[in-house]
């Protein structure tokens, strides 16, 4: 959960900290909000979390398309392989 004493911080006062702020970075490994004129501007948060929300995201991503394709298969929105490398051949002029 986010600490809005010490997770939000100007712009300024980031940049003017950065080695502190770092270190609460790796020790609390919640990201830190910057604002610039009161209003949020940007986030900064650790690598490793950084990296760990890239494979949520990339899980949930692929979660998603298998849903959909599931959904297409339900409701008759498929076509035969066979009937797909056909046209594919065709309009690029593969030989069999």
């Amino acid at each position: 959960m986010i600490d809005i004493t010490k997770d939000i911080q100007p712009l300024t006062t980031f940049r003017n900290h950065s080695v502190e702020f770092m270190q609460q970075l790796k020790t609390t490994q919640r990201p830190i909000i910057l604002t610039v004129n009161g209003k949020p501007e940007a986030v900064v948060q650790d690598a490793a979390s950084y990296q760990r929300l890239l494979d949520i995201a990339a899980k949930a991503d692929a979660r998603e398309g298998i849903r959909q394709g599931l959904e297409d298969l339900k409701n008759g929105r498929t076509r035969p392989a066979k009937e797909v490398f056909d046209e594919l051949r065709k309009k690029h002029r593969i030989p069999r």
